[in-house]
């Protein structure tokens, strides 16, 4: 049997917000956007920098939070240098988070999911 990870979705509590967030803070590209009136919600497809993984943000019309709860980790980009990634963001506007260590820093999104900056050769 062969698989290969299609996308992971994520919930967010404005949709534009998001969008900007994850295509002009991390690269991402927005590939189709798709409204389902009948269900309230809208889905965003995005791709990573790169290609390969897309990540599919899901507004629910009727809400504009979420609780993350405690089983949730993480979403990993690669990088080259964490460091220099995540002065980079702080400097456009992303709140601090976790400093790097050398090897992967953490960002979080405007809905407080935490996006790990992984140096490339970890991955």
């Amino acid at each position: 049997m062969s698989m290969r990870l299609a996308h992971t979705m994520i919930r967010v509590g404005n949709l534009e917000r998001s969008l900007e967030f994850y295509t002009k803070m991390l690269g991402f590209t927005l590939v189709r956007t798709k409204e389902v009136p009948e269900g309230r919600f809208t889905l965003a497809f995005l791709e990573a920098p790169g290609g390969g993984s897309q990540l599919e943000l899901t507004w629910n019309w009727d809400r504009d939070h979420y609780d993350l709860g405690d089983g949730y980790g993480h979403i990993a980009v690669t990088v080259e240098d964490p460091e220099k990634a995540y002065d980079e963001l702080i400097a456009r506007g992303v709140p601090p988070y976790r400093p790097s260590n050398g090897r992967y820093a953490f960002i979080k999104d405007p809905d407080g999911y935490q996006i790990e900056l992984l140096r490339e050769d970890l991955a």
